[in-house]
């Protein structure tokens, strides 16, 4: 064939290959280091449609033998911009992938890393979403309102393992635990301790610097769970939104106190059969409607637990 009659023909089959992958990410993604072995890549505040998807957290920790992956972001774009960022500073393989929840703004970007052979971990409970309506329903939506960077080709991965209880395990230099929390945040929930850095990635469990989005979290777990870390001695936590806590103390402790104070109103609310509209406007929000995404999550988190308060009266959770 000649080279006349072949360029067409190669544009034709580039174009395709573009069109599949989706477009790339051209968002600002700058990988940090925070310690000796964790970096991570920092999404902005907002809703999970903004910034072309990037607003979640990722972290990447590099061993000497290999890379492990904390979260992948919420599009396959995101997902391949986060490993081009990681290739620019080592040419280690990607050993393993662990997710801190099955939530599209988390995992959308894991068919990046299930293509690299990795290990896929992830808490028990996740297997709930990725059975439910919510999960297809979800990828549909976010084909639409993220398009073009999710598409057709954008598909749910499953873990190679789901996690019922904690771990504990060593790569190259670096020794790690999983803590598995349960449905805290969502219908399964882990984190991960880099040991010898003395770091905590801790996905969505803890936000830094502005209100959570609650959904259908078991909020009295996830304000236990919050209470047992505030003991911890870290260096170092990196959330699943946000900026590394510069005390991570502080950071467990807002987001504890945020869960402790909803539950506590909308208990006595139910208690004493208050409507919630009626209950969430003589609440003084004031503690917390400084933190970004207040306005956006308030009172959406303010009914889910009116709802989970009635449920746990009634003997329900």
């Amino acid at each position: 064939m000649s080279m006349k009659k072949l360029l067409p023909f190669v544009f034709l089959v580039f174009w395709s290959a573009l069109v599949t992958a989706g477009a790339p990410a051209t968002v600002d993604m700058t990988l940090r280091q925070v310690s000796e072995h964790v970096y991570f890549v920092e999404g902005v505040p907002g809703i999970a449609t903004d910034n072309q998807g990037f607003i979640s957290n990722a972290g990447v920790i590099v061993t000497g033998a290999g890379v492990v992956i904390f979260d992948t972001l919420g599009t396959p774009a995101l997902g391949q911009l986060l490993l081009e960022k990681v290739r620019a500073i080592t040419r280690e393989p990607i050993v393993r992938v662990i997710v801190s929840h099955y939530h599209a703004d988390h995992i959308y970007g894991l068919q990046v890393f299930a293509d690299l052979d990795a290990e896929i971990l992830a808490p028990a409970g996740a297997e709930k979403y990725l059975a439910s309506d919510n999960a297809k329903e979800r990828l549909e939506e976010r084909r639409f309102t993220l398009d073009p960077w999710v598409n057709d080709d954008t598909r749910l991965v499953f873990p190679d393992r789901y996690l019922d209880e904690g771990m504990q395990f060593r790569l190259g230099d670096v020794e790690f635990i999983i803590a598995v929390v349960g449905n805290a945040h969502s219908d399964g929930d882990l984190t991960l301790y880099v040991m010898p850095d003395r770091v905590l990635l801790s996905g969505d469990i803890i936000f830094e610097g502005r209100v959570p989005f609650v959904g259908d979290a078991n909020t009295r777990h996830w304000a236990q769970v919050l209470e047992r870390m505030e003991t911890e001695q870290l260096v170092a936590l990196i959330p699943g939104h946000g900026g590394v806590a510069e005390n991570p103390n502080d950071a467990i402790s807002v987001t504890r106190r945020y869960l402790s104070f909803l539950r506590n109103r909308m208990a006595l609310a139910v208690e004493e059969f208050v409507p919630f509209d009626e209950a969430y406007d003589a609440i003084d929000w004031s503690d917390f409607e400084q933190l970004p995404a207040f306005a956006e999550a308030n009172r959406r988190n303010a009914y889910q637990v009116y709802l989970s308060m009635e449920a746990e009266m009634l003997g329900e959770q």
